[in-house]
């Protein structure tokens, strides 16, 4: 018998909480490290910022991402953007032939109590694709990137 998921916080003790979201592929297949996918990522997080979400730092590892995001207060909640997100790249997987199911079910969301814990979890991230054996040094990965700063030094 599985142990229920836990559900998500419905209100936050601030005002525009970044969230660090992981998402996996289904059955960990290796489909995300390409550049038609990497595209229809950029483009998505690019478009969802007329409709008040912010995509900071994100790395698409072969079978998984991994991305910050926040929202302006009147935005969607974060599990229908996750829901679109998903749906937008597993487009851009079939045109590429990949067959359905593309995601396993849910995702990770951990809401970033400072921006100190933002960069603890960026350097994890990073230091993963070397730990994965992808890259020598983590700005080699041409899957990664930031599309907006979301914390101003």
């Amino acid at each position: 018998m599985r142990k229920p998921r836990l559900t998500r916080l419905e209100r936050h003790w601030v005002d525009q909480p970044v969230y660090f979201i992981t998402a996996c592929i289904h059955q960990r297949k290796h489909v995300l490290n390409n550049n038609p996918v990497h595209e229809a990522f950029q483009g998505f997080a690019q478009r969802a910022a007329s409709r008040g979400a912010f995509v900071g730092n994100y790395v698409l590892m072969p079978d998984h991402l991994h991305l910050f995001v926040t929202f302006s207060p009147d935005a969607t909640l974060v599990s229908g953007w996750v829901k679109s997100l998903k749906n937008s790249l597993s487009k851009t997987l079939r045109e590429e032939g990949v067959l359905a199911p593309h995601w396993q079910k849910g995702f990770f969301d951990h809401v970033l109590r400072s921006e100190e814990s933002y960069a603890d979890k960026w350097n994890y991230v990073a230091r993963n694709l070397v730990r994965a054996g992808l890259v020598e040094h983590p700005e080699d990965w041409p899957f990664r990137g930031e599309i907006h700063a979301l914390f101003v030094s």
